[in-house]
Parts: structure tokens; C-alpha cells; sequence
């Protein structure tokens, strides 16, 4: 399985941006250039539990481009770095199929690109509680 190919131009630009506040900048980036949720998805079933910030994900069954099951996802965040943090995440999970989703760890990722190494633990815990929630999400639609 490999990594989808926007999440790879992710991870190539970083692996360019030696400084902190450049890679700062560079997540806010990718935020900014996500479309913003309806008001009527910033739902409590669509809110992230564990994360300090507000962090909403809309998952939506969806066909892999090979005919498999797969989850579309969108999602926003009140906080800018962790707006850019989520979209990290929908560049690698969105559109893959169930088992590739359920199947991806990006925390573990993310540390092989040096991402979570300079946020704060909480960013860290948010971090780590939208990922629990992607892949138990496509797990659970496996099932």
C-alpha cells in the first residue's frame, strides 16, 4: 500500500522546510486552502473528542478508484496549525479504501517526517485522537 499522492507532496515539501516556523507556516497553508464545513455539519456526532481545539470530521461512504469500499472525508478546526493538521490527514486517508484507512497509521508517519516532534502535547493528543477516529471509523465500516 502506498501513500496517496497528495499526501507524498505534503511530505516532500516538509522534508524541504528545515525551520520550524516555515513548516509552521506551511501547515496554516494547507488549512487556509480547505473548504470550510456547512454550519449543519459542526455537529456533537461529527465533533473530535480528545482534542482541546474544536475539530470536526465528515466521513462519507464512498468507491475507491479501483471498485473498493472507501471513506471521503472533510473536515475543519477553530485552531489554524491544527486546521493544517487536518489537512495532513484528509491528503493521506480521504478517498482510500476501508482497509487501507484502517490500516494506515499516520501518527507513526508523522514521526518518521519530524511533524510531531514540535507540537505541543495537546496538538500531539488531538493529533492522535483524530487518527483513532478515521481509522476506527473505517474499521468499523469493514465490519
Amino acid at each position: 500500500m502506498s501513500d496517496p499522492t497528495a499526501f507524498q507532496d505534503i511530505a516532500e515539501n516538509l522534508s524541504f522546510l528545515d525551520d520550524w516556523e516555515d513548516r509552521y507556516r506551511y501547515l496554516i497553508e494547507l488549512g487556509q486552502a480547505l473548504p470550510k464545513l456547512d454550519p449543519a455539519d459542526r455537529t456533537p456526532q461529527n465533533k473530535v473528542n480528545g482534542c482541546v481545539s474544536q475539530v470536526w470530521l465528515v466521513s462519507e461512504k464512498s468507491q475507491a478508484p479501483d471498485g473498493r469500499p472507501a471513506l471521503v472525508y472533510r473536515g475543519e478546526s477553530d485552531a489554524m496549525i491544527v486546521q493544517g493538521l487536518v489537512a495532513v490527514l484528509l491528503a493521506l486517508y480521504s478517498g482510500r479504501p476501508l482497509e487501507e484507512i484502517a490500516g494506515t497509521d499516520a501518527v507513526a508517519l508523522f514521526d518518521e517526517m519530524g511533524l510531531r516532534e514540535h507540537l505541543t502535547t495537546q496538538r500531539s493528543n488531538g493529533l492522535v485522537a483524530m487518527v483513532n477516529r478515521i481509522r476506527t471509523e473505517a474499521a468499523a465500516a469493514l465490519s
